[in-house]
């Protein structure tokens, strides 16, 4: 059984900082890892680039492979460590090479 399952997300999903939309997508997809609750992932195109900072933060996971944080501007300052992107994913996480997903605790993910 595979560890990881990509699906298209339904509908249009919008991420906001501090309740500024920073990106909107009707391409987004859905990621389900092991128990973990379900990521959105945005196509790197539908996000403000203009947001994303880079992060000294690496992301190594044993299913996904390995990526980078962003910081995100948002209207009341940066927000550490809230978006990331696979840059050398894992051959199951391939899809996701062009894609972020945000830290649902740091910024809002929603279907709209």
């Amino acid at each position: 059984m595979k560890s990881i399952r990509i699906y298209p997300a339904e509908g249009t999903w919008s991420v906001r900082a501090s309740g500024a939309v920073i990106g909107e997508s009707t391409r987004a997809l859905e990621v389900l890892q092991r128990d973990m609750p379900f990521v959105i992932y945005f196509p790197r195109e539908d996000i403000a680039g203009a947001v994303l900072e880079p992060s000294e933060r690496k992301l190594i996971c044993d299913d996904r492979g390995e990526g980078v944080f962003f910081h995100v501007s948002a209207p009341e300052g940066l927000i550490a460590n809230a978006a990331y992107s696979l840059t050398n994913p894992s051959e199951e996480a391939e899809a996701l090479r062009d894609y972020l997903a945000f830290d649902a605790g740091k910024v809002t993910v929603e279907r709209i």
